[in-house]
């Protein structure tokens, strides 16, 4: 099985500072839906990994995070794309379980639900914060940093396409940098 996890805020969509709070609000970012099907259609599998604390505060409910979800699925249909699942962790930073990116709950739900064992499978995994990738690394995926989202700061920190060692410091060796899911996923249908 080709399988790609990705992180969804800052990666799929437009990420806020104070959440991304409704399907209004929930905006993809530019080339990012029509990359997921450029992938679907050369066998790639696609799930989504996201940390939702705004869940866990009251911000938002479960059901407004399904339709946020519904959003994304119906945007990306209409470009002939899919994500064939979403895990979200609801839980606050300081609730302490194991699902919450960096931990690798949410990766090991998803190769678990697939029965993909990363021993005998590349899985790779995008994310735009080091804690996306800790969480990839931990669970044996291959870490891939877009410089979208949170790490959009980080394109001024490049040197021959890599991030500087001061850069580099959370984030797992091995950490290949792409300008966005648009650049990951030319990168794979042409490695």
């Amino acid at each position: 099985m080709k399988l790609i996890i990705l992180d969804r805020d800052g990666t799929i969509n437009v990420d806020r500072d104070d959440y991304v709070k409704s399907p209004e609000e929930w905006l993809p970012l530019p080339g990012a839906l029509e990359a997921i099907a450029r992938l679907n259609q050369a066998g790639w599998h696609v799930a989504v990994a996201t940390n939702q604390a705004a869940v866990g505060r009251g911000l938002f409910s479960a059901t407004v995070l399904n339709a946020m979800h519904a959003k994304m699925y119906k945007l990306l249909a209409a470009v002939g794309g899919k994500v064939d699942a979403v895990f979200f962790c609801p839980h606050r930073p300081e609730d302490g379980c194991t699902c919450r990116k960096p931990a690798p709950g949410l990766f090991e739900q998803i190769l678990q639900r697939y029965g993909v064992d990363v021993k005998d499978t590349v899985v790779h995994a995008v994310g735009d914060t080091p804690r996306d990738l800790q969480a990839a690394v931990a669970s044996g995926c291959q870490p891939h940093l877009v410089l979208t989202g949170k790490a959009e700061a980080l394109r001024g920190k490049l040197q021959n396409g890599q991030l500087t060692t001061a850069a580099t410091a959370e984030f797992p060796a091995g950490t290949r940098v792409h300008d966005d899911l648009a650049a990951f996923a030319e990168y794979l249908l042409t490695a």
